[in-house]
């Protein structure tokens, strides 16, 4: 056998397992969550059309299937082939492509962006030469060397030890192997604060951790040491919206969450969330998410997640 083949011989392989992997770990549709914090699986036995999500920062593994992820005209893929990094929490459209006898299967990691930037720094000074300009979010192809250190972190959530002695190391490998790849330039570049891009990134954590505030353009664009023009050309660059658009897509989102996770009526939520009109936010509500909030809420009741280590029942805003 040459090379080639034995490449191709492993690859399938690897993928192989990963699907009879995840096919135990994750039962059951939805999100499940796993021994480790900040991974979780992913299932979908049907295909989904394209709806409204919001992700944290993370890297995202289809081992069967596809996903399609839509922000503005740009298109993302990601499948078998092809994985899906964020650098920054995104909000885009996603699509499902399932079926009953080969279900979407993956597994999403959280990026510790502490723990990423520290990697990112270290490259940085072992590769000086290397600019890229920095992206928000990239589906870029899947290595052998990626593809093994995932298969290592299934393996091991199989067992709670495992997971907790085992799974820390070979997340920060798998970050390691992003950021050596294809888009690690540009993704280092997003993770790194000493640029337009970094400063982006700061206000996106300042809004999504005082998003029921009173929070402003002016407010945002101050603390990041820009005039507003500036903030807003650099924060479309990003995220592909507007700080207003963002802020708002924030807020719904999170309001789903509660009405769906916490059983909050939709007034109580709009409050929670910042709106003092509960006409706007239901109006606002409907628009973006093409249904009502009562409605929105019984649709997502249907995509439980079960926690493997405690049985609880949670809920997802988004697959």
């Amino acid at each position: 056998m040459n090379a080639g083949n034995q490449n191709t011989g492993q690859a399938a392989s690897r993928q192989a397992r990963m699907i009879d992997l995840l096919g135990t770990l994750a039962p059951s549709e939805g999100y499940t969550l796993s021994a480790l914090d900040g991974v979780r699986f992913m299932r979908s036995n049907h295909s989904l059309p394209r709806t409204p999500v919001l992700y944290e920062p993370s890297i995202v593994v289809v081992c069967q299937g596809r996903k399609r992820g839509y922000v503005n005209d740009r298109i993302y893929t990601y499948d078998a082939q092809q994985f899906l990094v964020l650098s920054v929490p995104l909000p885009f459209e996603s699509e499902t492509m399932a079926s009953p006898a080969e279900p979407m299967l993956a597994v999403a990691i959280r990026i510790n962006l502490s723990v990423a930037a520290e990697l990112a720094l270290a490259l940085d000074e072992t590769q000086r030469h290397t600019l890229a300009v920095p992206v928000g979010i990239c589906s870029t192809p899947l290595d052998g060397n990626l593809s093994d250190a995932v298969l290592r972190l299934l393996d091991a959530l199989r067992s709670p030890l495992d997971a907790r002695i085992l799974g820390p190391s070979i997340v920060r490998e798998i970050y390691f192997r992003v950021l050596t790849g294809e888009q690690g330039p540009a993704l280092r570049a997003a993770l790194t604060h000493h640029s337009q891009f970094g400063k982006i990134g700061k206000a996106l954590r300042r809004i999504h951790a005082d998003y029921h505030g009173d929070l402003d353009v002016d407010t945002l664009a101050a603390e990041a040491g820009m005039s507003v023009a500036a903030f807003h050309a650099h924060f479309k660059a990003v995220t592909m919206t507007s700080p207003i658009q963002y802020l708002k897509t924030t807020r719904l989102h999170k309001a789903r969450l509660l009405m769906v996770q916490d059983g909050m009526s939709a007034a109580t939520a709009a409050a929670h969330v910042g709106y003092e009109s509960n006409s706007q936010f239901s109006r606002e509500f409907k628009r973006f998410f093409g249904r009502t909030p009562a409605s929105e809420t019984a649709f997502m009741k249907n995509a439980l997640m079960q926690s493997p280590a405690s049985g609880a029942v949670q809920y997802v805003t988004a697959q």
